[in-house]
């Protein structure tokens, strides 16, 4: 343990301590960094506050009750809105640094954390960027740059619209900007233009996106303008280019971490190929997908390209792999929302060894960097890291993300209140969370709130602790979850065989394949009764209820059957209903497509009688564009509208054939269940409608097991009549 930060920085060759720093980011990111740098500072100071931390908050922050702020030591109001008022304010976040007397300034992911202004203009002042610098954000972090460097240094490059295009960087020193003309689209033209060089499938990329944003896959021509459009918008001013699509492979990605003086080494690897939109769902690390001698390969490329740059801190290469073969896709220069897969299996704390870094510190001389290469910890000696060995990794890692998605309608953005989030950390299974119960996820608020990882001595281990855990998790509100949709994910065969790949779940998804294991429809709507008339699987329920007892009701749909139930009530709004012997724990919500109901942890809904006369959105948004004219023609399937929902661009689309009319204008503001448009149906007769149910209930067992002496009997009947 040591006394300060100033005797650490001296006793491991460093030049700058570092001990307040402004944390430039919010929501689960900003939790990961403050949690991980005070569990360091305990062990290497005995103080968890060693390192101060400050920071930044907007009013939708402060509402939802967003963990972070709790855990800064000090914070600063922000303006509220998109994060370019805020988050990504380059400005703004050097301002509050200064003011603050900040040493350091942490961005993390997302936001202002691949904006190489940040770096650039906190060079200007004493104040150090976690991370890399202006320079080398800019040739790597650039998803344009980084492919025509790779491809100059000899990494395998699948065919794009920047094929052919090569810079001696030892010679120039930099990419300059006719390079990365040669390898934009600018208009549709050029689109179709290098379509036509690269053939379909493809992709349309923003250099400047990330996280599912600013990308579209196409295949066919048909879908080639408006997708174009869709990136455009999505990344307005971004750099576009067309990547050829490698279909059924792993995304596979090598961690790298650099410092000042010229060394970068790998921190193992992760596969990432279980995803939706083209954004990661669930992770897991080692990677093993890929032939260990192969693995090296893209390890050693990996090291080679941060090097070619001076890369400083922690960023990402990304491969796509198939048959044996690899191909790199892109460098992030900052740390990934996954990097806790490889914490666990190297030990290394990564937001620890970026802030180690920063202070100057070389890498042979930051203690768990040594750890992973089998030395002592705080030894002095050099690393020569092209020769030396690292330890095996520890086990496996399965890590998944907590969204607000809905992944029965294609993983759709959701917003609003949370009442309850319970989950339980155990030796093996741990995560964290950007909200906590009574908080919420407001529209400017990025999907994922959550991040569990499960660990394991070996990968099925891993999978099956992950299992448990995500069937003991408890979240309720008006957001809608993966959770039970991730368990059934886990319990395929291709998942535990490994035959997964980055089409794999985008393949289910658009099959309708239901993996989801739901109640009885029966128990589920003798327990949905509780709440009001239900349609579920297009047949609708009307029910006659008698109440007989405290709580008990006899239930029925005519003369001739009744079911009975118990309905007990629970102080957090939840019932239990105890139906054909058996008990069911159900919550209910009601949103605007209809009943949401929870029962024993498996979600039933129950829609809202089908009009599709009257086009709603579904979920808190905003009117991002009009597809079709006001008053034409569409067709079943047609997509209407577009519209914006938590940093995500997501269509609309007419379920029935009908002339459209327009209520809302572009940018308007939308909540859930608002109605955006009309249609004059073109044949209104031909519109499936619910069935109603007419015939007699099935013939279930009493909800309890009946007393049988002749005075319990009694006291029974005594009970029910005083109660009625």
């Amino acid at each position: 343990v040591f006394a300060s930060v100033q005797e650490y920085i001296k006793d491991r060759g460093g030049k700058k301590a570092i001990e307040r720093v402004l944390v430039a980011n919010n929501g689960i990111g900003a939790v990961k960094c403050i949690r991980s740098v005070r569990s360091w500072a305990y062990q290497t100071f005995g103080n968890e506050r060693a390192i101060k931390f400050i920071a930044m908050a907007t009013p939708e922050d402060l509402k939802a009750n967003a963990e972070y702020i709790r855990m800064a030591d000090q914070f600063e109001r922000v303006p509220g809105g998109t994060n370019n008022n805020n988050y990504a304010n380059v400005s703004l976040i050097v301002e509050i640094a200064e003011r603050h007397k900040c040493d350091a300034v942490w961005a993390g992911w997302g936001h202002a954390s691949e904006n190489p202004a940040l770096p650039r203009a906190l060079s200007l002042t004493d104040i150090v960027f976690i991370g890399p610098g202006a320079h080398a954000m800019n040739e790597l972090g650039d998803k344009i740059n980084s492919t025509i460097l790779a491809q100059s240094v000899n990494v395998s490059v699948v065919p794009w619209s920047g094929s052919g295009v090569f810079i001696d960087y030892d010679k120039e020193g930099h990419i300059p900007k006719e390079y990365m003309k040669k390898c934009m689209v600018t208009n549709y033209a050029e689109v179709k233009a290098a379509t036509e060089k690269i053939g379909y499938p493809l992709m349309i990329k923003a250099s400047e996106g990330g996280g599912g944003k600013g990308i579209r896959k196409v295949t066919k021509e048909e879908e080639l303008k408006t997708n174009f459009e869709s990136v455009q918008g999505e990344v307005p001013g971004s750099p576009i280019f067309l990547m050829k699509l490698v279909s059924n492979c792993h995304h596979l990605e090598v961690q790298v971490l650099g410092d000042e003086y010229g060394d970068a080494i790998s921190i193992y690897g992760r596969d990432c190929s279980v995803q939706r939109r083209h954004q990661k769902i669930i992770e897991e690390g080692p990677a093993i997908a890929a032939d260990p001698e192969v693995w090296k390969k893209m390890e050693k490329a990996a090291v080679r390209l941060a090097q070619a740059v001076k890369y400083v801190g922690a960023g990402t290469v990304e491969y796509l792999y198939a048959n044996g073969e690899y191909y790199f896709l892109e460098l992030n220069p900052r740390l990934q929302v996954e990097h806790p897969v490889s914490e666990q299996i190297s030990g290394v704390n990564l937001p620890a060894a970026q802030l180690n870094v920063a202070m100057g510190i070389p890498l042979s001389k930051i203690p768990c960097i040594r750890r992973m290469y089998g030395l002592e910890a705080f030894g002095s000696s050099d690393i020569d890291f092209e020769t030396t060995e690292q330890v095996a990794p520890h086990g496996h890692v399965i890590a998944c993300r907590i969204t607000a998605e809905n992944p029965e309608e294609g993983f759709k953005p959701t917003s609003g209140n949370i009442r309850e989030l319970t989950f339980r950390s155990t030796p093996r299974v741990w995560g964290y969370f950007s909200v906590q119960g009574k908080g919420g996820l407001h529209e400017f608020a990025d999907s994922q709130f959550g991040h569990l990882f499960a660990w394991g001595e070996c990968r099925d281990n891993a999978r099956k602790n992950m299992i448990v855990a995500l069937k003991e998790i408890s979240i309720r509100g008006d957001i809608r979850t993966p959770v039970e949709y991730l368990v059934d994910l886990l319990e395929t065969n291709d998942f535990r065989d490994l035959t997964i790949h980055t089409g794999w779940l985008d393949g289910l998804l658009s099959s309708k394949e239901k993996l989801q294991k739901k109640p009885d429809t029966m128990i589920a709507v003798l327990c949905g009764a509780a709440f009001r008339e239900l349609i579920y699987e297009d047949v609708k329920y009307k029910f006659q209820s008698s109440k007989f007892g405290e709580n008990r009701y006899f239930l029925s749909t005519g003369p001739n059957r009744f079911v009975e139930v118990e309905i007990s009530s629970l102080s957090d709004d939840g019932l239990l209903i105890v139906v054909d012997g058996s008990s069911n724990l159900v919550y209910g919500e009601e949103d605007p497509a209809g009943l949401r109901l929870s029962i024993k942890g498996k979600t039933c809904m129950f829609p809202n009688e089908y009009d599709p006369s009257n086009l709603r959105s579904t979920t808190a948004g905003k009117l991002v564009r009009h597809l079709v004219k006001d008053g034409s023609h569409v067709k079943p399937g047609t997509p209407y509208a577009e519209i914006e929902v938590m940093k995500m661009y997501m269509p609309l689309i007419c379920p029935e054939a009908g002339v459209i009319h327009f209520q809302l204008s572009i940018g308007s503001v939308l909540v859930g269940g608002e109605t955006i448009a009309t249609l004059d149906l073109e044949n209104p007769g031909a519109i499936k409608r619910s069935t109603l149910y007419d015939s007699d209930l099935p013939e279930l067992s009493a909800p309890r097991a009946q007393k049988t002496q002749i005075h319990h009997k009694l006291r029974k009947i005594i009970e029910d009549l005083d109660a009625v």
